[in-house]
């Protein structure tokens, strides 16, 4: 089974290295680039939605989809669209519905930092602002329910603006666990990679 790890915003494929290192992960697993997805197309979530389901589709039979925060939200998007192309589920940090005032408050703080900020996102600031822009609008409350596949639900203790929205979510899904990482906060990939790993090796053994 190939399994796709998302990661997010402002990270890069790198910050799964840790966890996809481990034998139990290291066959089958992709970790593509989200920089990289619109393919010189206009920076935008839709764009990078597109380029993303243009990966699973060459993917033969069905994926293990994984994602952190925007990688997430990218999961969690195609799941609701390509329900038989998804065999499980890991959804990290994931907001279901986008919290636009959150949102508005960051990218105002966005445009007074500098470009060099940006230099590690892979964007530009521009681009990273844009994109964030185009992710206020979505809402995928009314289409969660339709996910069947076995979900996992992961956030870190210590990350209150997404805790909440991770616990609504375990609750709202029909087949999913919900799992807080200990003494970690947004980036459980890189915060937390050993408990992290646990808790998919667990999950895994139980719906592969």
């Amino acid at each position: 089974m190939r399994t796709i790890y998302l990661h997010g915003l402002g990270q890069t494929p790198a910050d799964w290295e840790n966890l996809i290192a481990r034998e139990e992960f290291a066959e089958n697993s992709v970790c593509p680039d989200l920089t990289e997805l619109c393919q010189g197309k206009q920076v935008t979530y839709q764009n990078l939605y597109e380029g993303f389901s243009r990966v699973c589709s060459k993917v033969d039979g069905p994926v293990a989809l994984c994602g952190l925060s925007l990688g997430g939200v990218l999961a969690l998007h195609y799941t609701i669209e390509h329900p038989d192309q998804v065999s499980s589920l890991v959804l990290i940090a994931t907001q279901y519905k986008m919290p636009k005032r959150l949102l508005r408050i960051q990218n105002v703080l966005f445009h007074f930092m500098p470009n060099s900020m940006f230099q590690q996102t892979g964007f530009g600031k521009k681009e990273f602002i844009q994109l964030c822009k185009t992710m206020m609008k979505l809402d995928f409350s009314s289409s969660i329910q339709g996910i069947s596949c076995p979900t996992l639900v992961v956030c870190g203790e210590r990350d209150t603006a997404n805790k909440k929205a991770s616990t609504e979510l375990a609750s709202l899904l029909k087949n999913a666990d919900l799992q807080i990482i200990h003494d970690s906060g947004h980036e459980v990939n890189m915060e937390a990679p050993e408990r992290l790993a646990q808790a998919l090796c667990v999950f895994y053994k139980r719906v592969q």
